[in-house]
């Protein structure tokens, strides 16, 4: 791709909307045919089943590890210079946000990039979910919450001003995320073929994984040529849905990458859900589903907000470039999720059947 050329025809913000956009139509395709949803995946799991949900999950998370380490290997991008590793991170943050993230997003019954697809699917109660999530977000970023996400954050930090390089700090050599990322897709296809799962779910699982990649080179890329500074990220929705939200809101409000990243993805979730005709309009079944789905809204929107990322953001981009508070965070959503799902679904299970 001659980024060169497409920022001198239409500039440079607009270049970072459009790989924004780019990035995200990608991500909304696959997810939308995948059914990705790390929700999905932990409930699933905590029941002691691998079942598809599960394999679902792992063969996006390798197959990122496996197109970042790659492109990294390429060097098509540099891990270090990502804003979510050159800046200081959070441990308590991390843990803090990632439990809270993971109870809200058992509560809403998705997580935020699931929300998003199901919303573009017709899905009323993800629509409602993800405009609070949003706005809480947007809360926690600059709003009344920020000092509650401050002072968590601030528990614990960091050292030297930036974030940990978990296979910097390990001593392990440049090429071992690569191995790792093949081995968890070889554990995937595994239990893929347990569960019979068809090749074209298998394709789109890993396109999720994929568009992480296409994120990372495309902002990096763009970088190298930009006369103003340029922020490398990649797939995450806690800071560009609230950045969206703003943008519509705010007329002072600039394009950068998360502006066109959200209404890509919708758009590839539309366009996917039409295709194969999924589209249907679906609301909330009860007023007690509405009450729970708004509550775990706002929990993954200040959740993610103080992990640095959503199970997108931290779990899956942050992840494939082994930012150490990113697979903290991670490892905190699924223990917060889990846990949830036991004390709430699982036990009102055993009430209603007792």
């Amino acid at each position: 791709m001659d980024i060169l050329g497409i920022v001198n025809r239409i500039g440079e913000a607009p270049t970072a909307a459009l790989f924004g956009l780019i990035t995200g139509l990608i991500f909304g395709v696959a997810a939308q045919r995948s059914k990705f949803c790390l929700r999905a995946a932990t409930v699933e799991f905590a029941r002691g089943q691998m079942g598809p949900r599960v394999s679902v999950w792992l063969l996006t998370f390798s197959t990122a590890l496996v197109w970042v380490q790659a492109a990294a290997l390429a060097g098509l991008m540099r891990p270090a210079d990502a804003r979510m590793m050159a800046v200081t991170g959070s441990w308590s943050g991390a843990v803090i946000g990632g439990l809270v993230f993971g109870v809200g997003m058992v509560l809403a019954r998705g997580c935020s990039g699931r929300l998003l697809v199901l919303a573009a699917s017709g899905n009323l109660r993800s629509l409602v979910s993800g405009l609070i999530f949003a706005v809480v977000a947007q809360m926690s970023l600059q709003g009344m919450l920020s000092p509650l996400r401050d002072r968590l954050a601030a528990l614990w930090m960091t050292e030297g001003g930036k974030n940990v390089n978990l296979l910097d700090a390990s001593g392990l050599p440049a090429a071992s995320g690569l191995v790792l990322g093949l081995m968890i897709a070889a554990l995937a296809l595994v239990i893929s073929r347990r569960n019979r799962i068809g090749l074209s779910r298998l394709v789109f699982a890993s396109g999720v994984g994929f568009s992480v990649a296409v994120g990372w080179v495309l902002t990096f890329g763009l970088a190298q040529i930009a006369f103003d500074p340029v922020q490398i990220e990649s797939a995450t929705f806690t800071g560009p849905s609230a950045h969206s939200l703003m943008f519509f809101l705010s007329r002072n409000a600039v394009l950068e990458f998360d502006v066109g990243l959200v209404p890509g993805v919708v758009l590839g979730a539309f366009l996917a859900a039409v295709a194969t005709r999924e589209f249907k309009f679906e609301g909330f079944e009860t007023e007690a589903n509405m009450r729970r789905a708004m509550l775990g809204a706002a929990l993954m929107g200040f959740g993610g907000m103080l992990a640095g990322g959503c199970a997108i953001g931290a779990g899956v981009t942050g992840g494939s470039i082994f930012v150490g508070t990113a697979w903290l965070a991670l490892a905190s959503m699924w223990a917060g999720a889990m846990a949830t799902d036991l004390m709430v679904d699982q036990r009102a299970g055993r009430l209603q059947a007792g």
